[in-house]
């Protein structure tokens, strides 16, 4: 009987965990400074790996971010916040980026970011709205601080 008890404990537990979360994955559009497509996927009850595919001075930049998520900000049931930290690389054409030291050159960076943000899962339909700050510093290629990287973003979740 304590086998049994104990079993049905542990199912139940680990159901809670995994409906704790709005959504699994997610994917959509992310508009500001930089363009482009996100994507998203929880690792757990609270943490996410975010993707971000984005254009900008005639380039792409992609991001990696690992994320930690708060439930219920503000005390706003499905409105959740979250910050984190992760990595780029970029390829941008020197003739359309400002204050670069070659105007006529193409840059290579790799840099760090931070990302802190707000978003809202709607229950009715499996949309998540998002809007974000998402500072860079670029460590290889070109030492700039990207200090416009925020951004609202709309995805589908599943």
């Amino acid at each position: 009987m304590k086998k049994i008890v104990l079993a049905l404990t542990l199912i139940m537990s680990m159901t809670a965990l995994s409906n704790a979360q709005d959504y699994q994955k997610a994917i959509g559009v992310r508009g500001g400074y930089y363009n482009g497509i996100t994507a998203k996927m929880f690792l757990g009850e609270k943490s996410a790996i975010e993707g971000i595919l984005a254009t900008r001075w005639s380039g792409f930049n992609i991001t990696v971010l690992y994320e930690i998520h708060r439930d219920n900000a503000f005390d706003v049931d499905r409105l959740n916040w979250y910050y984190g930290v992760g990595g780029h690389i970029g390829f941008w054409n020197g003739a359309h980026t400002i204050g670069w030291n070659d105007p006529a050159g193409n840059y290579i960076a790799i840099g760090i970011d931070g990302i802190i943000g707000i978003e809202y899962n709607f229950e009715e339909i499996p949309i998540n709205i998002s809007l974000d700050y998402k500072p860079g510093l670029n460590l290889i290629g070109t030492n700039n601080f990207l200090y416009d990287g925020g951004a609202a973003s709309v995805r589908y979740y599943f």
